[in-house]
């Protein structure tokens, strides 16, 4: 057979594996090959090769290469785990973005003690070298293999009847699993237990907590070393830890999980966030709504909402029984504002209509899921639609991520985001989404059409599409590399004739519109506690909850704080004044831990001089200037939005 590797065409015997491939090709390129990825599959190094192909070898400096490693070091924590607590029973462990995890089902939480010992034991099994190896059994006998854990039972019950039931071996420890793996465990170099916590089985409420370890790994001791220190530093940015300790926002065990109360702070930095948007987007052609919170089942069955989202939504009443009325919290606008459309019929020169709201929507967000700010069970969002014409679908779609990008840019996000085409996949269509082939590959066709007009760089992420139609997602990963999605834009060439929506177009007959569904900012709490981390709290001048803080020296010049507190809250700033009896020194590095822009400072010369002593946050020196010179400086500053960095 004929290999392909880096452009070189090679001649080896049919059905050799990728590792005796490496071998062949040197010491460096064995030592360093984790998996391979033939004809554009990842594989085990170990698994034959049959006929001609292209070969490319994955090391621990490729995202695939990487994630074979944490794979296989998941299963090396849930040996070490079986090998000091036997009656463990075994469920899932992936890898994921920032390592991996394993799900445990066990009498007793782990503690730190515990988790040092399994860290040593994963040592222990490491230094051994035991080769990783794959086998596949039938249904039957692989039931007889796992009888004694119940969540793989589950999980091969859960395998279509014609599928491949695949296990791995490593020494005396055999795991239900897909792979690829690695082929033997001495690649893995490098790895750290990181934390532990609760999950639900399946992630649903309804079923058993499990334990979870979260744990990383790196094919070098030096990328761990250096994730340990990016870690550490994001600690230190993390909006859950930092969001609290400058109060903007806080949870209360008895109110419930994913409802967080916004204090003044956060809130006051919502509303501004919420009054630019809606100022912008009235600019822009924008229409302002004000929908219901929740409605009866019919409007969502219209939909297709009761269909595809009813287990993601909080219900009021029996969800199956007909006989009497039910309610839901609205997950999503869209159903409420295709009513002010229908409100009487369009014509074509209606179109486009651009409708916006700032919409308050309620998801039942798995409790494993839930994170700060980030994902929540309430939460606001700048949410519209464009109701408009099939001509106009290209420019609207093109203002609406201009308008996304715009916002994205001045909050300081835009920057570090990435883009995903989300679209369907044709191997789910019944359960997940509406409308037949055909549609979808021309909503497809249409979306891909204009991201590359755009001269959009995007990834495509398959079976992540709305289930009426595909999406443009701009993702944003938090400190610690979890990735969500900030702000969407949807192409939907369904639901309008769902709902009856028509306009009648020039030559007098009636059409049905196309929709967009989008959001030029996101969700606000999402994008505060974003904010936070990429500030580490230090908000720009123009969103700071407080922008200045006077303190006085002594109290002789309290009478001069208020009257400067006074003029500059008539010129619109957010002011607060510091007349406590303490050195001027505390007071000062309180307001800097406190992540103030301004920090004025008036004592007797001051005082009698009109004037005030200017420190600018990130600085030590102060400037003296008039109240006249403070305030042109910072209307420049905000009317700009500048930012500190």
């Amino acid at each position: 057979m004929i290999i392909k590797v880096n452009g070189q065409e090679m001649q080896f015997q049919d059905g050799m594996n990728a590792l005796d491939i490496a071998a062949a090709l040197g010491d460096e390129v064995r030592k360093s090959a984790l998996a391979a990825r033939v004809n554009g599959t990842v594989q085990d190094l170990a698994m034959p090769i049959s006929g001609d192909a292209e070969v490319e070898f994955l090391t621990g400096k490729d995202a695939d290469g990487l994630r074979v490693l944490r794979h296989t070091a998941s299963h090396v924590l849930a040996q070490a785990v079986k090998n000091l607590r036997p009656e463990a029973k075994l469920a899932i462990g992936p890898a994921i973005d920032t390592g991996f995890y394993y799900d445990f089902d066990v009498d007793e939480p782990f503690t730190a003690e515990f988790l040092a010992k399994v860290e040593k034991e994963m040592k222990h099994i490491i230094g051994k070298n035991s080769r990783v190896e794959r086998f596949e059994l039938p249904r039957a006998e692989a039931l007889e293999l796992m009888k004694d854990e119940p969540y793989k039972v589950e999980l091969i019950n859960d395998l279509p009847q014609d599928a491949a039931i695949s296990f791995y071996r490593q020494e005396g420890f055999t795991d239900l699993c897909a792979g690829p793996h690695l082929p033997s465990l001495g690649k893995i170099k490098a790895f750290k237990i990181t934390s532990v916590a609760g999950a639900y089985w399946r992630g649903s409420e309804k079923n058993k907590m499990l334990q979870r370890i979260y744990a990383t790994a790196f094919a070098s001791k030096e990328e761990l070393e250096e994730y340990l220190k990016r870690q550490e530093e994001a600690l230190k940015r993390d909006h859950n830890k930092l969001g609290r300790e400058l109060e903007y926002f806080t949870t209360v065990d008895y109110i419930g999980q994913g409802l967080p109360i916004m204090l003044p702070k956060g809130a006051r930095v919502i509303q501004l966030l919420q009054r630019w948007v809606e100022d912008t987007e009235q600019k822009r052609g924008y229409l302002l709504t004000k929908t219901p919170y929740f409605a009866k089942r019919d409007l969502y069955k219209i939909s297709g909402h009761w269909d595809h989202y009813r287990d993601g939504m909080f219900i009021m009443g029996d969800p199956d029984d007909e006989t009497k009325e039910c309610f839901a919290l609205r997950p999503m606008t869209c159903p409420f504002q295709y009513q002010v459309y229908l409100n009487r019929m369009r014509s074509y020169r209606d179109l486009p209509m651009r409708l916006g709201e700032t919409s308050t929507l309620f998801r039942n967000e798995d409790s494993g899921e839930m994170h700060g700010l980030i994902r929540v069970r309430q939460f606001t969002i700048s949410e519209g639609h464009l109701v408009l014409r099939p001509d106009q679908l290209e420019e609207e779609f093109r203002e609406c991520l201009a308008l996304a990008k715009e916002m994205l840019g001045t909050v300081g996000l835009l920057e570090d985001c990435t883009f995903r085409f989300s679209q369907w996949d044709p191997a789910n269509p019944k359960n997940k989404y509406e409308g037949t082939k055909e549609q979808w590959e021309e909503a497809q066709a249409v979306m891909g059409r204009i991201l590359d007009n755009l001269g959009l760089e995007y990834t495509i992420g398959i079976d992540e599409a709305a289930f009426y139609g595909p999406k443009l997602d701009i993702q944003y990963k938090n400190v610690f590399g979890k990735e969500d999605t900030l702000v969407t834009i949807q192409i939907d060439m369904l639901l309008a004739q769902r709902y009856g929506m028509e306009y009648v177009d020039s030559d007098g007959q009636k059409k049905t519109p196309y929709i967009i569904h989008r959001t030029s900012l996101g969700c606000y709490e999402r994008t505060l506690a974003y904010m936070i981390e990429k500030y580490a709290g230090a908000m720009p001048l123009w969103i700071a909850p407080e922008q200045a803080r006077i303190m006085t020296i002594t109290d002789r010049a309290d009478d001069a704080a208020y009257a400067l507190k006074d003029k500059l809250e008539k010129a619109g700033i957010r002011v607060e004044v510091d007349l406590r009896n303490e050195k001027i020194g505390f007071k000062l590095r309180e307001a800097r831990t406190e992540k103030i822009p301004y920090l004025l400072v008036l004592g007797d010369k001051e005082a009698e001089a009109g004037t005030v002593a200017v420190t600018k946050r990130g600085s030590q020196e102060s400037v003296v200037m008039s109240a006249d010179e403070l305030l042109a400086q910072m209307d420049r500053e905000i009317a700009g939005k500048v930012r500190d960095f």
